[in-house]
């Protein structure tokens, strides 16, 4: 039977709901996520340690949109990204990353700790490495006193510690290239590859065929409370459930997260293009305004600066008025772009901002 699809912007009959310019996603409470599991849970197949069910419908979806012969459900993306490289570099224990990546930054050194990988950051303050940069660590690493070759490269795209800007995609390519040629493995943090795909105009797949193995989060905008999906070749991830199991990741019941991710990702993108047109019209009617300045990441993605004059109280105002903000810092709000912008036209943004 078919999941159906449940769409989390309100319609129009609906009671206004606010604007929420925080986070990437619908935020969902216990209350919202209870009612819109109980509308789709005639549609949920139940899995077992996460095999069956909807689980491998969400996972056969995710390899087919991202161009991939598989896909296997993770309980987290900071696990999914380690049994990446883990098994991308195998004996080759070197892993270049961005220094301002997640993996290197936010995750406990895990894959040094429980894999003896070492990861290499490269590029400090920026979201890109060039291939210059690639092939000098390289070859430092393959012509030193032990020589200890680089296994593979992971690079995140958008890097959230970057406000969102993505690595350049021309860059990627070049690396795309040269890894292959050397037999290095490639793995994509693609943790919010929608939202990069949606500003840059290129599909999932263009990203995704640069590298051997990507990652997509299930909960960052797709809904779910946890959950991410890896997906890559059928030599390196089938039997990959022992490798997650063995890390405790063999969940006993998944169908709640990958059932509501799986709504969620159906449509996604045509909804998420309707929501980015919405906000850039926003955009464009707050430069307008001397009373706001805007101020927009380069190659940027779903976040951008909004300063404004006397802004806690326009905080305050604000919320009243039906957009959500995160606090101010120095008189300047980090203003993210998800589906909540469907809420309300691009006009009725402005006239509350305004207001």
């Amino acid at each position: 039977m078919a999941t159906p699809t449940v769409a989390l912007a309100a319609p129009a009959t609906a009671p206004v709901l606010p604007v929420v310019a925080i986070g990437d996603g619908v935020p969902l409470s216990p209350v919202d996520y209870a009612e819109l599991l109980q509308k789709l849970s005639g549609g949920i197949a139940a899995d077992n340690y996460g095999l069956g069910g909807v689980v491998e419908k969400l996972e056969t979806h995710m390899a087919a949109e991202l161009g991939k012969e598989m896909a296997v459900w993770f309980p987290t993306g900071t696990l999914a990204n380690h049994m990446a490289v883990r098994m991308l570099a195998g004996d080759r224990k070197r892993v270049l990353v961005q220094a301002e990546s997640h993996l290197y930054n936010d995750c406990g050194d895990c894959c040094q700790t429980l894999s003896g990988l070492n990861l290499i950051p490269l590029a400090p303050g920026r979201a890109t490495f060039t291939l210059d940069e690639v092939k000098d660590m390289a070859n430092r690493s393959a012509t030193g006193r032990v020589k200890t070759p680089v296994g593979a490269i992971m690079i995140e795209s958008p890097v959230r510690r970057k406000t969102g800007e993505a690595f350049d995609f021309e860059q990627m390519k070049k690396i795309s290239g040269w890894a292959r040629s050397e037999g290095v493995g490639l793995h994509l943090d693609g943790a919010r590859l929608y939202m990069a795909a949606a500003y840059s105009g290129l599909p999932v797949r263009s990203y995704a065929s640069l590298f051997d193995t990507v990652y997509v989060s299930m909960y960052k905008y797709f809904g779910a409370a946890s959950g991410a999906v890896l997906a890559g070749p059928k030599k390196l991830l089938t039997d990959l459930f022992h490798a997650r199991r063995m890390f405790g990741g063999g969940q006993h019941e998944v169908w709640p997260l990958a059932g509501i991710a799986m709504n969620g990702v159906q449509g996604f993108s045509a909804r998420y293009a309707k929501a980015v047109q919405t906000a850039e019209a926003v955009i464009e009617g707050l430069k307008a305004d001397s009373r706001f300045e805007v101020k927009r990441i380069p190659n940027g993605t779903n976040l951008f600066l909004l300063k404004v004059r006397d802004a806690e109280s326009f905080h305050k105002k604000a919320q009243a008025a039906g957009v959500v903000l995160n606090s101010p810092k120095e008189d300047q709000f980090v203003m993210a772009v998800n589906e909540t912008w469907l809420r309300a036209t691009a006009s009725e943004i402005l006239a509350r901002l305004r207001a």
